[in-house]
C-alpha cells in the first residue's frame, strides 16, 4: 500500500455520552487500507457504540469521521454501506418467523431476485465451508447458524471495510482457521477490517495492529504481534490477570446428576435432537461438552433443564430423584439451574429491570416471593449482591437488562445462577462475548462452585474454556455425545477432529483419523 494514502477510516476526538455514563471520551486511532485492526477492552469499556457510530446506528456527540480522508456524517447503515462499511453484529438483528434468504434479502440495498440472491449466498457459504441453508426458517437454527447469515449478509457487499464483533465465538478451531484465510485473502485486496474479539490468541494471530479502550478512552495502541495475550489482556483492564486456581488434588463425590439414555424429538424438521446419551457429572466434578453449534446442544440444555419435558422420567435424575417428566420451577426447586446459550430473549428479558430478571429464575431458592407476592425489597438486594459479586457495570438493580452491554449482561446471568449455590448448573457458552478478565471471573466462580460440592455442566464451543474449566470431557455431533474423554493429554486437535463427526473412542483411532480424513463441519 501507498504510504502516502490516507486511512480509509480515522476517528478524530470522537465523544458519546448517555445519561450517567461517559461511553467514548475523546477517541482517536485509524484503520489503514488492506490492515486488519484490533478494537480491544473490557465489557462497558465503549467498543459497542464505537462501532454503532461508524456503521450510522447514533451519531457522536462530538468529533470527526474521515472516510479515505474526507470527513464524513454517517446518519444510518444505508448511508454505511453505500460508503462501503459493512458489520457483522454480536447481536444479531434477524426476523425469527423469515427464511435465510429472506433475511438476507432485507440486509440488501437493492433488490435482487431471489434465485440469483441464493446463487450468491451458496457461493459465500462454499468460499467459508459454512453448513447453512438458505431456506431455513431463523427461529430453527442455533446462536451459531444465526451468526452466519449475519456474516454472509455483510460480504455479500463487499465491503471496503468490515467490522467484525466477535465472529469466530461458535467456530471450530478449523472453521476459525477457514475464517481467518478468507479475512486475510479480502485484506490483501484492500478491504480494511476492524475486528472486535475477547480471544486475544486470535487478535495475536490475525491483526496487524490494536486500538485498547479502557473506560471509554483509548489507553494505548500496540503491534498483537509484539505482545503476549496476558499483556494485552492487561493493558484491558489496567491490572494484572489473575489465572483460574483449581485445586490439584480435588476430590469427588457419588454422582448428582445421572443422565440415562436420553432422547428427544425434534420440534421442526431443521433441528437436531439428541439421541440415546449417557452421562454422569459427580459432586465437585466439572463436565464439558464440546460441539459445532447446531448439533443438538440447545436440545440437551432444553431437556436438561426442564423446558422440553421427556417421556421417561428416569432418563434425568439428581440425586436419584426423577426428573424427566418435571419442569424447569420444580428441578429448580430440587437444585437444578440452567443458562441458555441465548441471553437476550431467553435468559433475559431486555425490557424487565435486572431485580425482575432475578425474579424469573430465583423466586423460590433466594424467598424472592411469597404468598403470590413479589418481596421486591429481597429481589433488589439480590441483584444488587450479583451485582457487586460479578463486577456488573449497570445503574443499579432497577437498570434495564437490556441497558447493559452484552458482556455485562452475561455476567449478571452467571451470577444470578452461581449465588443460588445449585446442586447441579448446567450452563451453555458462559463467557461468550465477555472480556478476558470478566470470563476468568466467571470460570473462578464455575470452579469455586464446584468445589463447595456443585455438579457443573459446561456446553462450549470454546475449547481453551473447556479445557481450562473441565475434568472430563465429550464432544456432540448430531446429536449424539462422544464417550468422555479425561482432560489430561487430551489436544485441541483431537477436540476438533471429534466436533467434526470422527467418533474415534482410542488414541490411535483418533490419530488415523486425523491424518486420514477431512473434517467439515
Amino acid at each position: 500500500m501507498d504510504a502516502n494514502m490516507p486511512a480509509r477510516l480515522a476517528l478524530e476526538g470522537i465523544t458519546k455520552a448517555f445519561p450517567g455514563v461517559l461511553a467514548n471520551d475523546n477517541v482517536s486511532f485509524s484503520v489503514q487500507p488492506g490492515k486488519i485492526h484490533a478494537l480491544l477492552g473490557e465489557n462497558g469499556a465503549g467498543k459497542s457504540t464505537l462501532v454503532k457510530m461508524i456503521y450510522g446506528i447514533m451519531s457522536q456527540d462530538a468529533g470527526t469521521i474521515r472516510w479515505n480522508g474526507e470527513a464524513v456524517r454517517i446518519d444510518n447503515p444505508k448511508q454505511a454501506r453505500r460508503l462501503g462499511i459493512g458489520m457483522v453484529f454480536q447481536h444479531f438483528s434477524l426476523f425469527e418467523a423469515l427464511s435465510v434468504l429472506e433475511n438476507i434479502a432485507l440486509g440488501m440495498d437493492a433488490k435482487i431476485p431471489s434465485r440469483e440472491l441464493e446463487k450468491r449466498i451458496r457461493a459465500v457459504l462454499e468460499t467459508y465451508g459454512l453448513k447453512l441453508d438458505p431456506h431455513r426458517i431463523v427461529s430453527t437454527l442455533s446462536v451459531g447458524e444465526r451468526q452466519r447469515i449475519e456474516i454472509v449478509r455483510a460480504l455479500l457487499l463487499s465491503p471496503k471495510l468490515l467490522i467484525m464483533d466477535e465472529p469466530t465465538s461458535v467456530l471450530t478451531p478449523q472453521e476459525v482457521d477457514q475464517l481467518f484465510g478468507t479475512l486475510r485473502q479480502l485484506a490483501s485486496e484492500g478491504c480494511s477490517i476492524l475486528y472486535i474479539s475477547h480471544k486475544l490468541d486470535e487478535i495475536k494471530a490475525l491483526c496487524d495492529s490494536a486500538t485498547i479502550l479502557r473506560g471509554g478512552k483509548v489507553v494505548a495502541t500496540c503491534d498483537p504481534a509484539e505482545e503476549t495475550s496476558r499483556s494485552m489482556a492487561e493493558k484491558m483492564i489496567g491490572t494484572s490477570l489473575a489465572d483460574v486456581e483449581k485445586n490439584a488434588s480435588r476430590q469427588f463425590g457419588e454422582p448428582k446428576l445421572v443422565v440415562s439414555r436420553l432422547s428427544t424429538k425434534s420440534e421442526d424438521e431443521f433441528g437436531v435432537a439428541v439421541a440415546d446419551v449417557s452421562f454422569s457429572v459427580r459432586a465437585g466434578e466439572i463436565f464439558g461438552i464440546a460441539g459445532v453449534a447446531g448439533n443438538g446442544q440447545n436440545a440437551l440444555l432444553d431437556a436438561l433443564s426442564g423446558e422440553v419435558r421427556g417421556a421417561d422420567s428416569e432418563a434425568i435424575t439428581l440425586d436419584g430423584h426423577p426428573l424427566g417428566l418435571l419442569g424447569t420451577t420444580q428441578r429448580r426447586k430440587l437444585g437444578l439451574c440452567a443458562v441458555p446459550e441465548e441471553r437476550n430473549g431467553h435468559a433475559a428479558v431486555s425490557e424487565f429491570t435486572l431485580s425482575d430478571n432475578s425474579v424469573l429464575t430465583a423466586r423460590d431458592r433466594k424467598g424472592l416471593v411469597g404468598s403470590g407476592l413479589i418481596n421486591s425489597g429481597a429481589a433488589r438486594n439480590y441483584t444488587g449482591e450479583v451485582i457487586a459479586e460479578f463486577a456488573v457495570k449497570a445503574l443499579g438493580p432497577e437498570a434495564l437488562a437490556g441497558s447493559l452491554s452484552g458482556g455485562n449482561l452475561q455476567k449478571y446471568i452467571m451470577g444470578r445462577e452461581i449465588l443460588q449455590s445449585p446442586t447441579v448448573l448446567v450452563v451453555s457458552q458462559p463467557t461468550w462475548g465477555v472480556d478476558a478478565g470478566a470470563a476468568t471471573a466467571i470460570r473462578q466462580a464455575l470452579v469455586n462452585l464446584a468445589a463447595a460440592g456443585s455438579a457443573i455442566v459446561v456446553i462450549s464451543q470454546d475449547l481453551d474454556e473447556l479445557l481450562t474449566l473441565s475434568d472430563r470431557l465429550a464432544v456432540i455431533n448430531d446429536g449424539h455425545l462422544s464417550q468422555p474423554l479425561d482432560v489430561d493429554g487430551i489436544s485441541i486437535e483431537e477436540i476438533g477432529l471429534l466436533m467434526g463427526g470422527v467418533h474415534g473412542t482410542s488414541q490411535e483411532t483418533r490419530i488415523v483419523a486425523g491424518d486420514d480424513v477431512a473434517v467439515s463441519a
